[in-house]
């Protein structure tokens, strides 16, 4: 008997392919999912998009058949439109609210015979259909495991003379055929744990030395060996794209805007330095603010403007002839540095930039795919955040974008990841971070 699975708004609005991601089983669409579609496909943003191309995959499906008879999919399922009333046993259950409705429709399926299950991005919704016995799950596709997510590096345990080895040689072949473009490999002598050596994948059996030149960034040096190594990916113009995840006062946001001041300003390598971030939640408008755009992006880029200043007050020496604000504010006069809502970095083509994107675990996998296919010609990429600190409702440490780009693209060409786990930011910061 073929599975009938129930789709909740958020779902298609998540991502529009998800009516062809079921297989051979029936995905059902109450008429209320259409109408809350109907009320999001006039959005200039990523919702009102995905609402519009899943209603014109509904209108292409439409010239197989009746959509409230089913009709059949190119994967092998159906899709079908219900618009029957719904009904629930309990009067305590509104159906004036559209979620109800929604799991009335999987509530009456499962009445009926059928093997009902309700999918949502929903928690709340998922809640109240498993109380009236409902199956349901979340929408699993575009998923990585965060628990045992890429950290970027491993640590190896070798005889004494693989590490003497390892620094008589520029690159060290390994018995190991496993590993990833741009793994680090903390090489650690088994008999003395403090003879090791830090080394970089160059293909899946060799290993090479840290470049000495990517050792500091903008007089910022590194304080943990997960810091050095993500500077050995932000400064290094073969890898063009880079994701960081750390919990606050790791440092990654600082380490990414200390690389791109160096490789834009001093190395001339880019003709800016591009800074985004999601303005609100879901990355959305900022027009509710007062001001004008760029009095309302100082207020959502604050986070920037405090590292740029920490950043510019390491070249004071003691001249106060200029403060650091002012510094700051001469790199963004100047166009040295740029700093932008990703509502409007949507169809630009970036060339030559030097791109930051911070926050990033905010994002959808659909939005960060956005985002890096507008990268240009001679344009790297650096995705930062923390997936434990999600403002999106729709999101969690698995399922959102920057944990997705981690997994996709682990061990590709030309992309390095790092997870740094020590908070460098004070000493009151980790205690923040560990035991509250």
């Amino acid at each position: 008997m073929p599975k009938y699975f129930i789709l909740d708004t958020n779902v298609l609005l998540h991502n529009s392919k998800a009516v062809t991601s079921f297989a051979d089983n029936v995905v059902v669409l109450p008429m209320t999912v259409i109408e809350e579609l109907d009320k999001f496909k006039k959005n200039n943003d990523e919702l009102g998009r995905n609402a519009r191309n899943v209603i014109r995959t509904l209108d292409s499906l439409r010239t197989l058949g009746s959509l409230g008879e089913g009709v059949p999919m190119d994967n092998g399922g159906m899709l079908k439109i219900t618009v029957e009333k719904e009904e629930m046993p309990n009067s305590c259950i509104d159906l004036t609210i559209p979620d109800n409705l929604i799991i009335a429709t999987a509530y009456n399926l499962k009445q009926q015979g059928f093997r009902s299950i309700f999918v949502t991005k929903d928690i709340n919704a998922r809640l109240k259909a498993d109380a009236l016995g409902i199956e349901v799950m979340d929408f699993e596709q575009e998923k990585a495991d965060f628990d045992t997510l890429y950290q970027g590096w491993r640590e190896m345990v070798v005889p004494s003379a693989t590490v003497d080895s390892f620094y008589q040689t520029e690159i060290l072949a390994m018995d190991t055929a496993d590993l990833r473009f741009n793994e680090f490999i903390l090489l650690r002598d088994e008999t003395n744990p403090k003879h090791s050596g830090i080394a970089r994948a160059v293909d899946a059996a060799h290993v090479k030395h840290l470049s000495t030149t990517f050792d500091t960034a903008w007089r910022v040096k590194p304080r943990s060996k997960e810091q050095r190594m993500a500077l050995e990916l932000l400064l290094d113009p073969e890898v063009d794209l880079v994701t960081l995840i750390g919990q606050a006062g790791t440092g990654k946001t600082l380490l990414a805007l200390a690389a791109g001041l160096t490789t834009t300003l001093n190395d001339e390598r880019y003709e800016k330095l591009l800074v985004s971030r999601p303005v609100i939640p879901l990355g959305r408008d900022i027009g509710y603010l007062p001001g004008t755009k760029d009095e309302k992006m100082k207020l959502w880029m604050q986070p920037i403007f405090d590292n740029l200043s920490y950043l510019m007050s390491l070249l004071h020496n003691g001249d106060e002839q200029e403060t650091t604000q002012q510094m700051v504010a001469r790199l963004i006069k100047d166009d040295n540095v740029e700093l932008e809502a990703l509502t409007y970095i949507r169809g630009r083509s970036i060339s030559k930039q030097y791109v930051v994107v911070d926050e990033a675990q905010n994002l959808t996998p659909h939005e960060v795919k956005t985002i890096i296919s507008r990268v240009g010609e001679g344009t790297k990429m650096v995705l930062t955040g923390d997936p434990q600190q999600i403002d999106n409702p729709y999101l969690d440490s698995s399922s959102n974008g920057l944990t997705y780009t981690v997994e996709r693209l682990k061990g590709r060409q030309g992309c390095g990841h790092v997870t740094l786990t020590k908070s460098e930011r004070s000493r009151l910061s980790s205690l923040a971070a560990e035991y509250l």
